[in-house]
């Protein structure tokens, strides 16, 4: 995603720009949820990042999960679609974002989470009930939606 958005980034500088994305809520065997201490922001995160030109969104969660985890997918489930006002935010660099990101629940991967030193600096799983408070603002929501998902895509 780093081109794309560096080279966008060169046209319109820190103003905000539509982020087409994905998000990965990765569940171990005990439903624990891998999170990774973002670089960028000092906060915890779910896996997530941008889509690239010519990619399906299967296609860049299976990316950028192995590039933030060096974790294999093998079965994600669409979960839900999130976008608008509620999703707006600015990076501590300045660059403003509006993502349009599909999220995804990946119980089948195979690999051992080794966070990547750039995007993220540490990789832990945790219970839900112990999911740490400085947590991304719009992963929260996600993590929200996670707890009442009952099988039907949600358009939050």
């Amino acid at each position: 995603m780093a081109n794309y958005i560096q080279m966008m980034r060169k046209f319109v500088g820190t103003r905000r720009i539509f982020l087409p994305g994905v998000r990965a809520i990765i569940l171990n065997e005990k439903e624990e949820i891998l999170l990774q201490k973002r670089t960028d922001m000092n906060l915890w995160g779910i896996i997530a990042g941008g889509v690239e030109l010519g990619e399906t969104a299967l296609e860049a969660i299976q990316r950028e999960v192995k590039e933030e985890t060096t974790l294999d997918i093998h079965h994600a489930e669409p979960m839900a679609l999130y976008s608008g006002a509620k999703q707006q935010f600015t990076y501590p660099n300045g660059d403003q974002v509006q993502p349009f990101s599909v999220a995804f629940i990946v119980r089948e991967w195979s690999g051992v989470p080794r966070p990547d030193g750039v995007e993220g600096s540490e990789l832990r799983f945790f219970s839900r009930s112990q999911v740490p408070e400085d947590l991304v603002p719009i992963h929260k929501l996600t993590l929200a939606d996670f707890d009442r998902y009952n099988g039907k895509f949600l358009l939050p």
